[in-house]
Formats: C-alpha cells, sequence, structure tokens
C-alpha cells in the first residue's frame, strides 16, 4: 500500500481510477484472504475443543467403573 501512495505522488500523471481501483483490489483480497483464515481457525478450535471433551468422558467412565 504504501508503494502504491508513492508512485502516486511521484507519478501524477497515473490515472486516479486506476490508483484506486488497484487499492481497492489489494483491499478485497486482503478481506478474502482474512475470512478464509477466520474460517480455518475457527474450524480447527472445534475440533480440538470435541477431541478434548470426548476424552474427558472417557476418563469419567474409567474412574466411575
Amino acid at each position: 500500500m504504501a508503494a502504491l501512495a508513492l508512485v502516486a505522488h511521484y507519478r501524477p500523471e497515473l490515472p486516479s481510477a486506476l490508483v484506486l481501483g488497484l487499492v481497492a483490489a489489494v483491499l478485497g483480497i486482503g478481506e478474502a484472504v482474512q475470512r478464509t483464515e477466520d474460517q480455518k481457525t475457527a474450524l480447527a478450535g472445534t475440533d480440538i475443543e470435541d477431541e478434548h471433551q470426548d476424552d474427558d468422558q472417557t476418563d469419567a467412565d474409567e474412574l466411575s467403573a
């Protein structure tokens, strides 16, 4: 992003629509990547939590027997 700002500053002949479009594309890609990573993190946390709950139930069954 900083590089785009520098290019826009030192190359004023570039159309502003081009620069703004490129900035929007970069931000959109970043948002998509962040959502994907958030979803993977949420799913990973769910798998771990379920796995530990099963272990606790097994331990409780062994203690009560």
